[in-house]
C-alpha cells in the first residue's frame, strides 16, 4: 500500500509533469499508430494527448477569459493547436494534427519546468523557514511535560535538551550551550549563549541542557515573523512584473486582432491559398506569444530573494531587491547600527597614589547594585576581580550612586555629583575629561571618602565591521553616505570618524530624521535608511528601501522596513545591493533574449521559412532558457 501512496502523493505535487509525461506517450504512440495506418487508433490516442497536455492551460485561459475578460499566452496556444488540428482534418494531413499535439507537449513541459523552477525557490525559501517543532517541553510544577507550541504563554519555563530545536523565542534562565544560528541569523559558526542571552525559535542547540523562559508570544517569535513576511514577498510582485502583466493584457489582444487579420486578408491581397494562410496565421500565434517575456522577470527576483534568505538577508517583496541596486545614498542610524548599542568600559585612568584596578573595584562595588547600563559596563569590565558589594546604596537618576563599602562612603557619578562630596580633583584628570568628552565619551569619576581615585571612559562600541562596510559601500559607488543620531555633536563625530562617514546629523527627534531622508530624495532620488529601533520607524517608512536590523531592532522597526538584517551583520548590506545589481542585469538579459526570440520567429514565420513545430520548439525554447537564466541567482 505505501507505493501507490507515494505514487499519488507525487501526482498530487507534479501535476504539471505527470501531465507532460503522459501527453509525451500518448503522441508517441499516436504518431506510431499513424505512420502505421491505424488511424482508429491514433485518433483515440492524439485526442487524449490534446486533453491530458492542454487541459490545464486551457481551464486558466478560459477562467481568465470569463472571469476578467481578458486573454492570455495559455488560451492563444490552445487555439493555435486546435486550429492546427482542425486545419489537417480538413486538408487530410494528419502530420498537422501531430504538429498541434507537439504545440501541446512543448507548451506543457515548458509549464512543468517553469513550475519546477518556482517549487525550487519556493523550496529554498521554506526549507529556511520549517525549523520549529511542533511541541515544546514546559515545566510545570516541577515536572516537564510536552504541550503544542501554540499553547506556550509567555512566562512559561521550557526545557531545551542537547541537539533539539528550540520551540520559541526566549531567555536563558539556566545552563550554557552553543547554538547553530545560520537558519536564522546566516552565521556560519555556532554561538555561545548563556543565563541571560536571548535565544530564537528554530536555532539548533549544541552540548549543553538549556531552561528558557518564554519572553514573547509564539506567534510573534522572530522565525513567525520571517514566515510572514516571506509570506508576503512571494505573493507581491514588483513594479516591472505589473508592467509586464499590463503589458501580456494589451499585447494579446493585438495579437489576435493581427492573427485574425493574417487568417483572411493573404487571400485577397497576395493570392495565397486559404491552407497556406491558416497555417502561418497559427504559426504567427505561437511565435508572437509573450512567454519568454512574462517569465523574464518573477524567477530572477524569487532566486535572489531565496538567496539573501541563506544568507541572512531577508526581502520583503521584489520591489526592495529591485531598488538596492539602484541606491545612490544611505542614511545610518548610529545607536545599535553602526554601534552595538551596548556601552562598555573603553579607558581607565587612576589618581596617582591609586591604581586603574582600584579604581574598577571600587565603582563595580556600588554599580553591583544598580540596573543602568553604565554600572553593567563597569562591573563587566571589573570581572574576577576582588571586590565586596556596598551596602546602603542609593542612586540619583541622571547623576550617580553612593554607598559604603569596607566602611568608607564611595561615590560614583557625573562630575558635578561627585564634586557634591569631594571638592579637590587631581591636577592630571581634567585634562583627560576634556579630550573624552570631546571624542563623545560619557566620563564617570569615581571618589571614595574625600579623594578622587579616578576617572572611566564609557563609550557605545562601534560594531566590528561598521568601517569596512562604510568602505565597501563607497566603493560600490554609493554618493552619498550619512549618519543620523539623537546623540549629541561630539559622540556622533567622534563615531562617524571612527567608521569613515564624512556627514554627520545630530541631535535628531524621529521627525528630524524623517526630513533627512526627504531631502536626500530630493537630491538622491533612491535612498536607503538602515536602522533599528522605534525612533528610526518613520525613517524607515520613508527611504527608498528601508533596512532594519534583525536582532537587535525593535518590532516596530521590523514591521515598517522593507529588508531586514537578520544577524545585525552590516557587511550584508553591500550582499544585498550586489544581489539587487545582479538580479536587474540578468532581469534586462533575459527581456532582451525574449525580444529578440519572437522578433527572430516573426520574420521567420513572414518569410515562410518555419513550420509551427519550429516556432513551438523557439517559442517554448526561449520560456525555458530566460525561466533557468533567473535560476543563476540561487547560486
Amino acid at each position: 500500500m505505501l507505493y501507490p501512496q507515494r505514487l499519488g502523493q507525487f501526482t498530487r505535487e507534479h501535476a504539471d509533469t505527470v501531465a507532460a509525461l503522459l501527453c509525451g506517450l500518448l503522441l508517441l504512440f499516436g504518431w506510431f499508430a499513424l505512420h502505421l495506418g491505424w488511424l482508429g487508433l491514433a485518433f483515440l490516442l492524439l485526442p487524449a494527448a490534446y486533453v491530458i497536455g492542454g487541459y490545464e492551460s486551457a481551464r486558466e485561459g478560459l477562467t481568465t477569459l470569463l472571469k476578467e475578460k481578458e486573454l492570455d499566452v495559455d488560451l492563444l496556444m490552445i487555439v493555435a493547436a486546435i486550429g492546427a488540428a482542425s486545419l489537417g482534418l480538413w486538408r487530410r494531413e494528419y502530420q498537422l494534427i501531430i504538429d498541434g499535439a507537439i504545440l501541446i507537449l512543448i507548451f506543457a513541459i515548458s509549464g512543468a519546468l517553469e513550475g519546477y523552477a518556482m517549487q525550487r525557490t519556493e523550496r529554498s525559501i521554506r526549507s529556511l523557514m520549517s525549523l520549529t517543532p511542533d511541541t515544546a517541553r514546559v515545566l510545570l510544577q516541577g515536572r516537564e511535560e510536552e504541550i503544542p507550541i501554540g499553547q506556550l504563554k509567555v512566562g512559561d519555563e521550557i526545557v531545551v535538551k542537547p541537539g533539539e530545536l528550540i520551540p520559541t523565542d526566549g531567555i536563558i534562565l539556566s545552563g550554557y550551550s552553543t547554538l547553530n544560528q545560520a537558519a536564522i541569523t546566516g552565521e556560519s559558526l555556532p554561538v555561545e549563549k548563556t543565563v541571560g542571552a536571548e535565544v530564537f525559535a528554530g536555532t539548533l542547540n549544541g552540548y549543553g541542557a538549556l531552561q528558557i523562559k518564554v519572553h514573547k508570544p509564539a506567534q510573534s517569535s522572530l522565525i513567525q515573523r520571517v514566515i510572514r513576511l516571506v509570506e508576503q514577498a512571494q505573493t507581491e510582485a514588483p513594479p516591472s512584473q505589473e508592467f509586464i502583466d499590463r503589458f501580456e493584457k494589451g499585447y494579446a489582444k493585438v495579437i489576435v486582432v493581427a492573427g485574425i487579420l493574417l487568417a483572411t486578408l493573404p487571400p485577397f491581397l497576395w493570392g495565397w491559398d486559404w491552407e497556406t494562410t491558416i497555417y502561418r496565421a497559427l504559426t504567427f500565434l505561437v511565435v508572437a506569444s509573450p512567454c519568454a517575456l512574462m517569465a523574464a522577470i518573477m524567477p530572477t527576483l524569487l532566486s535572489g530573494i531565496a538567496n539573501g534568505a541563506r544568507q541572512g538577508i531577508l526581502f520583503k517583496n521584489g520591489t526592495q531587491l529591485e531598488k538596492i541596486g539602484k541606491v545612490r545614498a544611505i542614511a545610518f542610524d548610529k545607536t545599535g547600527t553602526l554601534t552595538t548599542g551596548q556601552v562598555q568600559v573603553f579607558q581607565v585612568v587612576s589618581a596617582s597614589e591609586y591604581t586603574t584596578k582600584d579604581v574598577l573595584k571600587t565603582a563595580a562595588s556600588v554599580e553591583a547594585s544598580s540596573e543602568h547600563p553604565i554600572g553593567k559596563a563597569i562591573v563587566q569590565a571589573a570581572g574576577d576581580l576582588d571586590w565586596v558589594a556596598a551596602i546602603e546604596v542609593q542612586a540619583v537618576p541622571g547623576q550617580g550612586i553612593v554607598g559604603i563599602a569596607q566602611e568608607q562612603q564611595v561615590i560614583v557619578g557625573n562630575a558635578v555629583f561627585v564634586q557634591q562630596y569631594v571638592t579637590n580633583l587631581p591636577e592630571e584628570l581634567p585634562e583627560i575629561v576634556q579630550s573624552w568628552e570631546q571624542e563623545g565619551k560619557t566620563v564617570v569619576w569615581v571618589a571614595r571618602g574625600t579623594e578622587v581615585m579616578g576617572v572611566i571612559a564609557i563609550a557605545d562600541e562601534v560594531r566590528v565591521e561598521a568601517a569596512a562596510t562604510i568602505s565597501r559601500l563607497k566603493k560600490l559607488g554609493v554618493e552619498q553616505i550619512v549618519m543620523l543620531t539623537g546623540d549629541n555633536q561630539e559622540t556622533a563625530r567622534s563615531v562617524a570618524k571612527a567608521v569613515g562617514i564624512d556627514r554627520v546629523y545630530a541631535q535628531l527627534l524621529p521627525e528630524d530624521k524623517l526630513n533627512v531622508i526627504r531631502r536626500l530624495q530630493q537630491q538622491y532620488q533612491i535612498v536607503a535608511m538602515v536602522g533599528d529601533g522605534i525612533n528610526d520607524a518613520p525613517a524607515l517608512a520613508q527611504a527608498s528601501v528601508g533596512i532594519a536590523m534583525g536582532v537587535s531592532g525593535s518590532d516596530v522597526a521590523l514591521e515598517t522596513a522593507d529588508i531586514v538584517l537578520m544577524a545585525d551583520r552590516l557587511e550584508k548590506i553591500a550582499v544585498a545591493m550586489h544581489l539587487g545589481r545582479r538580479s536587474q542585469l540578468i532581469v534586462k538579459q533575459n527581456i532582451v533574449v525574449a525580444l529578440g526570440f519572437i522578433m527572430l520567429l516573426l520574420v521567420g514565420n513572414f518569410l515562410g521559412n518555419i513550420n509551427l513545430p519550429i516556432g513551438v520548439i523557439g517559442h517554448e525554447g526561449s520560456t525555458v532558457l530566460v525561466t533557468l537564466s533567473g535560476l543563476r541567482l540561487l547560486k
